[in-house]
C-alpha cells in the first residue's frame, strides 16, 4: 500500500513507493529508495510539494472529532458567505468519506 505525504513530513527510513521523474521522465531516485536526511533535503530543493511513499494510513479521526475540530476553525468567520460556503463544502466531504 502507497500513500501520498507532504515533504515536510517525510522522515530518513521512509521508502519512495513511486519514483522522483524529471520534466523529461527520466528517473532522479528510483522508487523503493531509502529516504536520508540528505535525499529529503534533496527532494526540498526540487520544488516538490508531496511524494508516494510505502505505508499506510494510520486510523482516522472519528467524524465528530473532525465536525468539532471544523467548527473551531471557522468560529471566527461565521458570518462571512464564502467561509460559510467552504464550511458547507468541507462538511460535505467529510460526510461522504465516512459513508
Amino acid at each position: 500500500m502507497a500513500i501520498r505525504i507532504s515533504i515536510n513530513n517525510l522522515k530518513p527510513g521512509m521508502k519512495l513507493a513511486k519514483p522522483i521523474l524529471n520534466e523529461s521522465g527520466i528517473v532522479l531516485i528510483a522508487e523503493g529508495t531509502e529516504l536520508s536526511t540528505a535525499s529529503i533535503q534533496r527532494l526540498m530543493t526540487m520544488g516538490l510539494s508531496s511524494v508516494v511513499i510505502e505505508g499506510k494510513r494510520t486510523q482516522p479521526k472519528p467524524k465528530e472529532v473532525l465536525l468539532r475540530e471544523l467548527d473551531m476553525r471557522f468560529r471566527k468567520a461565521e458570518n462571512e458567505e464564502l467561509m460559510k460556503f467552504l464550511k458547507e463544502i468541507t462538511i460535505e466531504h467529510i460526510e461522504e468519506l465516512y459513508k
